[in-house]
């Protein structure tokens, strides 16, 4: 479920593959990219970690050497041995290369739903990825009603951003793809209300992040069941 090929398969045995984001290929290493045989835009992660990202809008733009280089690097990453985050343990290195959803002059939101045993509780849109200011964190109950907390590091937008019109949706995709979880955070883009799942996270910020205010830490923790049986 984190690995970030592996996930697609996931994703569409429980919801379908229309919400899966197309795939143009995988490797095992750089070396096996042919830059002359992909689109104008695109999007490349490693499979095995968070936070590897090179977003091409423009091929012609595109520094090769230097992506080469960049993702040769995280390739050699364990992940697992940052945070001990133990799904990540045994993740094959890889990097996927998948197409770039949405307008290529814009970055999309994010819509990161938690779940606790198949169930909604809470989310938070990321807006402003990639900008001047970086990225915002707005948190809202599954009612689509503006919750007064943040993160640090991840303020709130000046500027809070619209649920989308597809919200409801996003709901019943999460529970359906975080059942049988104690607790899962589910991942959303939304590109003309067509919906993609981004991906599946154990541990949000690696279990490092509080809420502010305090009292959300206790609200939320409540929310987890354990010991779990499904």
């Amino acid at each position: 479920m984190v690995d970030k090929y592996e996930a697609k398969f996931f994703i569409a045995e429980r919801v379908g593959k229309d919400y899966v984001i197309p795939t143009i290929g995988v490797y095992d290493n750089v070396d096996q990219i042919n830059y002359d045989a992909l689109p104008s835009s695109f999007v490349m992660k490693t499979t095995h970690d968070s936070g590897t990202v090179v977003v091409c809008r423009d091929k012609s733009n595109l520094d090769i050497k230097a992506t080469n280089g960049f993702l040769s690097k995280r390739l050699k990453r364990n992940y697992f041995l940052t945070q001990r985050e133990w799904p990540y343990k045994d993740v094959k290195p890889r990097i996927i290369i998948e197409e770039l959803i949405g307008d290529k002059k814009d970055d999309l939101c994010d819509y990161k739903f938690f779940c606790f045993n198949g169930v909604p509780r809470l989310m938070f849109i990321v807006s402003n990825r990639w900008k001047e200011g970086g990225h915002k964190a707005d948190f809202f109950d599954t009612d689509g009603n503006k919750l007064d907390i943040y993160q640090p590091g991840f303020e709130n937008n000046p500027k809070t951003p619209e649920l989308p019109s597809c919200f409801e949706k996003m709901k019943e995709l999460a529970a359906f793809l975080s059942k049988g979880v104690p607790l899962l955070r589910v991942d959303f883009y939304a590109v003309d209300d067509k919906i993609f799942v981004g991906e599946l996270t154990f541990s949000d910020s690696g279990g490092y992040a509080p809420f502010i205010p305090d009292k959300y830490n206790y609200i939320f923790g409540d929310m987890i069941e354990l010991p779990f049986n499904e």
